[in-house]
């Protein structure tokens, strides 16, 4: 019991407490005698209640461990009502899903039903209590019937999904502008300008050779794929061997049979091809170079570490029997060094805002950045309404710049998808001859040039998606879009996805790819996490793997949440292995790191990075949420200008 107890409050104690309150902690107990589970494992039950709840990180307290314990002890009733039903059918065996399934037609965790408090309550009880179904379990009669008035396309698509409920319209929302997370409060936020500036205050620069990503995608060949892998495995080693000073002959193939000890480098993988990753199925797989391309299992039974697939690791041990490679120590790999300035090229900048070396730093010397990231209008509709009110957020509070990830026109929209709406009624348009590149000239085209007309100096940046439908780019690494067609002002600029680009001194990463979503279903936690949260977690491993996908082989698209089109599948990570190199972030980490994913919208510092999920601008069935940064000038003292001179 008191190994128990301090377990738990090493898991949930929160802040300067090292303790959680005795009633708190009861509570607790009571669940892990009741449903037979680990500290560790409740941990993890909390991190996805608290997900579906939309809140957070949610505090533990009395009330709201009960509602937990409630929640749980209701989840277990359900799977066995569902036992029931399915009587002897012969999947009853297994009424726990494998971790990171999704149930039938519906998302995961309700987590895109709750991203935004907008959703009204019922709405959002009422798709909880769907999602949970047990699989397999034949649906009941829905209690509600088709609205009045209700589009028969919208009402055919359901899927599962809707439920038989009409979403309230955009400009019905509740609680329109609330603030959902604020990073950094103690500094002031921007103030908007009378008038916009004469000359824009933010120089563009793209980190990211532009140009390689115009390759020819589905023409990948397995053997420069391998090599692409290889390298990767080898540059890593490089890493760790200068930065552990360790000398050439330690290093060699845990496949070989020894009973010296050395260190190997190399690519977590798994025992099967479509197993899920756990601490039996672990296997490393090494270069060709260091390892002749072998795999060898990997047993890690004393050590404690986050994994996944794809992640190289360098870790050290011995092989003695020739069957498996008996791991003592996984080796740290270094971080990349954050990016570095001049002196004289801060002061530059500080003179394109408006700050002179004697100023005293306000609020509006402050940068106004505005991230979101699609889709940018709900499923039963295509008026874009979500856009508009970001172009008008944008233009009020005269914004620098405007980063726009994809998907903007998204192939998973059931009205695209089907090819079921009406054209725009534009003249240019010929309806014989229409193109996609038409729709989103007048949807996505009209409202952009709309805000460079109310704010000529703003710099909007458009990312692509693999769900882009005029994209013709269907794989990842992906070119930009077609600025010539798609009718965008000049303030536009087209880049890569994923890419790295400098607002003056600041570098941004951004990929408009769910990497975070891909991680948490396949990352496997060994022993005790070194990082309770997981939402600082998964964005730690971008960092430290210095790649913006890093995950190999992709993750499975079943798992992710459900479209509104009819078989209800995701687009998924389409990956050319040949162009992974393109996702590397080379020799600096970025300031700020840009992750649009279905899970709950956050802002986080991991690492002296900023990491930013703006969640999506529009849900499937209502209103979301994006993220706008104040990015204040850096105030350089006299001694690192006397160190420049």
């Amino acid at each position: 019991m008191a190994d128990t107890t301090l377990e738990l409050n090493d898991l949930f104690a929160i802040g300067s407490t090292s303790e959680l309150p005795p009633e708190v902690l009861n509570e607790l107990q009571s669940i892990l005698r009741l449903h037979s589970l680990s500290p560790h494992e409740l941990s993890y039950k909390w991190e996805s209640y608290t997900m579906k709840m939309a809140s957070e990180p949610t505090r533990l307290n009395l009330e709201t461990a009960r509602a937990f314990k409630k929640d749980l002890q209701e989840m277990l009733e359900r799977e066995s009502r569902g036992k029931v039903g399915r009587g002897t059918e012969k999947g009853s065996k297994y009424a726990t899903p494998r971790g990171g399934g999704v149930r039938e037609g519906n998302d995961m965790l309700g987590v895109m039903d709750s991203m935004t408090p907008n959703t009204p309550l019922q709405h959002r009880s009422m798709n909880a209590a769907t999602k949970r179904k047990v699989p397999y379990e034949t649906p009941a009669v829905p209690k509600f019937g088709k609205a009045e008035g209700t589009d028969p396309l919208t009402d055919g698509r359901s899927n599962g999904t809707s439920n038989g409920v009409q979403s309230a319209t955009f400009s019905e929302r509740r609680n329109a502008g609330q603030i959902v997370e604020t990073l950094n409060d103690h500094l002031p936020a921007f103030e908007p300008p009378i008038a916009p500036s004469a000359e824009p205050r933010i120089k563009v620069t793209a980190n990211t050779d532009l140009k390689k990503f115009y390759y020819r995608p589905m023409a990948m060949h397995l053997s420069e794929a391998s090599e692409i892998l290889d390298d990767r495995i080898d540059e890593f080693q490089s890493i760790i061997q200068e930065h552990h000073k360790l000398d050439d002959s330690i290093f060699g193939s845990a496949a070989s049979q020894s009973t010296n000890e050395i260190a190997a480098v190399g690519r977590i993988a798994c025992d099967t091809l479509q197993g899920k990753l756990n601490a039996a199925s672990l296997m490393l797989e090494m270069s060709r170079r260091t390892g002749a391309g072998l795999r060898v299992p990997l047993k890690v039974d004393t050590l404690s570490h986050e994994l996944f697939p794809g992640q190289i690791v360098a870790v050290r041990g011995i092989n003695a029997s020739g069957t498996y490679f008996s791991v003592k120590e996984i080796l740290d790999i270094p971080l990349p060094p954050p990016a570095v300035s001049a002196p004289s090229t801060l002061d530059a900048f500080n003179q394109r805002i408006g700050v002179e070396e004697a100023d005293a730093i306000n609020a509006g010397h402050a940068l106004n950045v505005m991230v979101a990231s699609g889709p940018y209008t709900a499923d039963d509709n295509l008026t874009f309404e979500p856009l508009t009110a970001l172009c008008e957020k944008a233009a009020h509070s005269y914004a620098d710049v405007l980063i726009m990830g994809g998907p903007i026109l998204d192939t998973e929209h059931p009205q695209l998808a089907y090819g079921d709406f009406d054209l725009p009624g534009d003249p240019s348009i010929a309806p014989d001859n229409a193109t996609l590149n038409d729709v989103f000239r007048i949807l996505i085209g009209t409202p952009l040039r709309h805000l460079a007309q109310q704010v000529p100096n703003i710099t909007i940046i458009l990312v692509p998606s693999v769900r882009d439908a005029v994209n013709k780019h269907v794989s990842w690494p992906q070119e930009p879009f077609e600025k010539r067609v798609l009718g965008l002002p000049k303030q536009a600029r087209m880049v890569t996805n994923p890419v790295t680009i400098s607002l003056n001194e600041t570098l941004v990463g951004i990929s408009t790819q769910d990497v975070l979503w891909d991680l948490r279903a396949e990352e496997v936690v060994i022993g005790k996490p070194k990082e309770n949260s997981l939402l600082a977690r998964l964005p730690r491993h971008l960092i430290q793997q210095r790649h913006f996908y890093p995950l190999y082989p992709p993750g499975d698209r079943t798992i992710l949440p459900k479209t509104g089109t009819e078989d209800g599948l995701a687009t998924g990570m389409p990956l050319d292995v040949s162009y992974l190199k393109l996702g590397e972030w080379g020799n600096a980490a970025p300031d700020l790191l840009i992750t649009p994913s279905a899970l709950p919208p956050f802002a986080k510092v991991v690492e002296s990075v900023i990491v930013v999920n703006p969640g999506s601008v529009s849900k499937r069935k209502g209103p979301g949420t994006y993220a706008q940064l104040a990015i204040h000038p850096r105030k350089i003292s006299d001694q690192e200008r006397e160190a420049e001179r």
